[in-house]
This record gives C-alpha cells, sequence and structure tokens, in this order.
C-alpha cells in the first residue's frame, strides 16, 4: 500500500484527495478558494499557487509518493526567454478571442481544413485563438513570447522546481488547436499562422510517464485537463458516454481513434489513458430550465422538476427547441428558442415544465447521435452536474437517450483522476502496474436507470422533436441526426 495525491486546480479552486495507490480510497481532502474571481478572464497564476499550499496545510500530503495535477482547460500562459509570464495567464472564461478564431479558420481556408490538421475548429476559448489575440491586441508582449503553456503544464513545472525541461500531457495538448490526436505531433505552422512566429512548445508525455522528481523525491505524473481527468475518476471506458449538464451541455465519449469532424461538432480530444476523447457541445442546456423556470415564475428546478412530472411524456404535444444562445450542435448561431404545438390543451404550466425538460434532452441526444453516426459505440450513458439529480432528468433521460443511464454520487472526480494517474506513473516506476494498464480502482457510486417499458414512449418523444427541429430548421443535421 501506498498514498498518492490528485490535485484539481479549477477556475475558482483548489481541491486535493490523499487516495491509498491500490483501492483508489480517499484519506484526505483539502480545499482552498482562488483568491481571484472566478469568472476573472486574466489571472496572475500566484494566485493558484497560493491556493495550492492552503488546500495542502496542515500535513494534508505527509506520507504522499506521487501527485497528479488536473487544471482548467483552454488557460494559456505566454513566456520569455527567462521562463517568465509576458503577461497575466488568459484563462478559459476569456471570449475576446471569437474574432481571432474566425480569422484562424480563414487564414488555413475553411472549418474542414482545422479538423483534418488538428481535429478541431478554432473556438474562442482554445490557446491557438488566444495567441492570435495577443497578436492582434497586443504586438509588443507577442514578440516577447517564446515559450507557451496551460495551466496544468505550469503548475507541474512550478512543482518540480521551473526545470529546463517542460512538458504536458495527450489531454491537454489535444485542446490547443495546435497539437494532432489523431497524429500525435504539434503543428507549429498553426502557431506561426497565430502568432506570427514560432515558440517553444512542451514535450507530450504519455499517460503513466512521470513528468519528473522533486529534490525530496516526490514523484509527479504528466497530468492532465480537468475534463480527460474527471473522465478517468470515473472510470468511464469504450461504450461510455458523459453527458455533462451545466448551463450549455457537452457529450464526450471514449473512443479507439481520433475523430475528423468537417463540421466542426467534434471536437477530437485525447484522453487520460491513450484513448480518444471525442467531445460535442451543446450551447443550451440547464439554462433552458431556468428560463422556463422563471417564465412560469416557479422558485427552483426542483420545483419545476415537480411540477413537469405531473405532465405526461410528449408534453400534450408541446416542443420546445432550447436554442436561447443560438446552437452549437447544430451549427445554428443565430437561432432562437422555439416554443410548438401549441393548443389550449397544452397551454398549462405543467405541460411546458416537461417540454423544457424533454426539449434539453433531446437536444443533447442530438449530439450523441452525432457521435453514434462516426461510429462511437454509446451502451450507457453517465450523467453529471446538479441538473442530473432532478427527478424529471432522471426519469426522462433512459428513454430519450436509448440506453442505460448512471448517475453517479457527486464526488471530485477530476481530482480522483489526478491521483489515479499519480498511482499509475508511481506503479511504472516501480515495476508494479504496466505503462498500458492503469490501476484497478473502484468505479464510481452510481443510481442507475434503465429503459424499461417506457423506451418506446420516449423515442416517441424523440421523434415528435426532431420532426420540429426538421420543420424549423431543415438541413440543419444534413439528412438528419
Amino acid at each position: 500500500m501506498g498514498i498518492v495525491a490528485g490535485l484539481d486546480s479549477s477556475s475558482a479552486f483548489t481541491r486535493i484527495v490523499v487516495c491509498d495507490t491500490d483501492t483508489g480510497a480517499v484519506l484526505r481532502q483539502g480545499y482552498a478558494p482562488h483568491p481571484v474571481e472566478p469568472k476573472a478572464t486574466e489571472v496572475d497564476p500566484q494566485a493558484w499557487l497560493l491556493s495550492l499550499g492552503e488546500a495542502a496545510s496542515g500535513g494534508l500530503l505527509e506520507g504522499v509518493e506521487a501527485i497528479g495535477v488536473s487544471a482548467q482547460q483552454h488557460g494559456l500562459l505566454p513566456l520569455d526567454g527567462a521562463g517568465n509570464l509576458v503577461r497575466p495567464a488568459l484563462t478559459g472564461n476569456d471570449k475576446r478571442a471569437q474574432v481571432s478564431a474566425a480569422d484562424l479558420v480563414d487564414g488555413l481556408g475553411s472549418r474542414e481544413a482545422w479538423a483534418q490538421a488538428v481535429g478541431c475548429v478554432p473556438q474562442a476559448a482554445q490557446a491557438v485563438a488566444k495567441l492570435r489575440w495577443i497578436a492582434r491586441n497586443e504586438p509588443e508582449a507577442a514578440k516577447r513570447t517564446v515559450g507557451v503553456l496551460q495551466a496544468h503544464d505550469w503548475l507541474v513545472w512550478q512543482l518540480l522546481g521551473r526545470p529546463a525541461r517542460r512538458t504536458t500531457d495527450r489531454g491537454a495538448a489535444s485542446g490547443t488547436g495546435y497539437w494532432s490526436a489523431a497524429t500525435g505531433f504539434y503543428r507549429p505552422d498553426l502557431v506561426e499562422l497565430a502568432l506570427g512566429h514560432q515558440v517553444a512548445l512542451p514535450e507530450v508525455l504519455g499517460p503513466s510517464d512521470a513528468a519528473g522528481t522533486t529534490p525530496e523525491g516526490l514523484l509527479i505524473s504528466a497530468g492532465t485537463g480537468e475534463t480527460m481527468a474527471a473522465a478517468f475518476g470515473l472510470g468511464v471506458g469504450v461504450g461510455d458516454a458523459v453527458v455533462s449538464l451545466g448551463a450549455s451541455g457537452s457529450v464526450m465519449a471514449v473512443h479507439h481513434e481520433a475523430l475528423a469532424d468537417p463540421s466542426g461538432m467534434i471536437t477530437s480530444f485525447a484522453d487520460a489513458t491513450g484513448m480518444h476523447l471525442p467531445v460535442v457541445h451543446t450551447s443550451n442546456a440547464v439554462r433552458a430550465l431556468r428560463g422556463t423556470a422563471q417564465m412560469l415564475g416557479v422558485d427552483d428546478l426542483a420545483a419545476l422538476s415537480e411540477l413537469a412530472l405531473t405532465s405526461t411524456p410528449g408534453a400534450c404535444g408541446l416542443v420546445l427547441l432550447p436554442y436561447l444562445e443560438g446552437e452549437r450542435t447544430p451549427r445554428l448561431p443565430h437561432a432562437a428558442g422555439t416554443l410548438s404545438g401549441l393548443r389550449r390543451e397544452s397551454m398549462q404550466p405543467e405541460h411546458l415544465a416537461r417540454a423544457a425538460f424533454e426539449g434539453m434532452l433531446c437536444s443533447l441526444a442530438d449530439a450523441l447521435d452525432v457521435l453514434r453516426g462516426r461510429g462511437v459505440e454509446v451502451r450507457r450513458v453517465f450523467l453529471l452536474g446538479a441538473a442530473a439529480e432532478l427527478p424529471a432528468v432522471q426519469a426522462a433521460a433512459p428513454a430519450i437517450f436509448g440506453t442505460q443511464v448512471v448517475v453517479p454520487q457527486p464526488a471530485e472526480y477530476a481530482a480522483l483522476g489526478a491521483a489515479r494517474q499519480a498511482a499509475w506513473a508511481l506503479g511504472v516506476a516501480r515495476g508494479t502496474l504496466a505503462a498500458h494498464t492503469p490501476p484497478a480502482w473502484q468505479g464510481a457510486s452510481a443510481q442507475v436507470f434503465e429503459a424499461g417499458e417506457e423506451l418506446a414512449v420516449g423515442q416517441a418523444v424523440r421523434q415528435q422533436y426532431v420532426a420540429t427541429r426538421d420543420e424549423i430548421h431543415p438541413g440543419a443535421f444534413g439528412q438528419g441526426a
């Protein structure tokens, strides 16, 4: 038995879990908020170190033999020749690079060209778009930039004492917009397209590699981005999809190969195990529920769920297309939401409440079908987010998704994934684990829901939604989702 730690440095806080290397049992935990605004777009990364130190106080890391690092994705830290920051770190919350992302698409010729090159089409949050933004808006800072890191790369580098060697992992690299999960190589030409010149990029480590060892003998694993760490902490594998219910939504699944999607709906991430993690984003998820609750004068989402369950599947013919902020999947950036099927008998609060839940889930089922249409196997769906606990979601999701639905108990899955990676690297270093076999930790505790006899009803709800979507937005998914 040994002890390892996983730390997750999100946009707002640091969480640390200390785990048994053999079982993954959590022995101790630490937490500290970052001393910055949670939605800050520019941050002095020393704040992350201060938070880390506070979270690890009180002897939390005593006896720990290895540490894994998970951190917020899509941050960018531009460095000068001495390894110092040229400007404050840009975080994933920073959306100022939208025009820069569009410029990059034009610069390479098309969305399809980007999808083929690196498995994704530039978005404002990505490092490649941030580099273009710096080049256009802060040319002096751009000239001084000779190296770039992301948040988890920088934290690992700091823990190791800022060595000459800088590292990252496949998962974090796949979100930059200049590394291809399909080829396993950087595209320095895309960095130059964005920034105007080449820069030093961190070495991409394998899933079980160690980034190094501290002078005190503490092994630091490769680390990864929050999305990949959470998937690893959940223990998902081939046949599993993860649907995340935030204000916006995302659907990701473990797959054996990278997917190049000319439409740009699929972002081709790498995962933390050597596999691939194609992701499809929706612009609207829980925001549709909150908007409906506000319209109906309902206090909270729990009350909206209770109201929705007094309706029946199909919401008396009401269909809500929840494209309130435009939509990414399908690509309808200027669309608005639509409420269809209004009749006198359907104009009741409970039917609108039900339509909101069904519309959100059907939109996410569209995203699932984008992956299924590319050969991704989906045997069960993990539902994440506070809304996954709502009875109306749990009642409708299995039949609408057409598969078993798993709702894990709330836990620090990103930190757990980082700890599991640390245990893997430690085992490989000691010769007790194979480089291609992660430690077999116990999976997440969860509730499991089956469609059962409701499957046919759920699929009828889905068909009603698809018919409405195709009537109002014909050709949104080509020949259909």
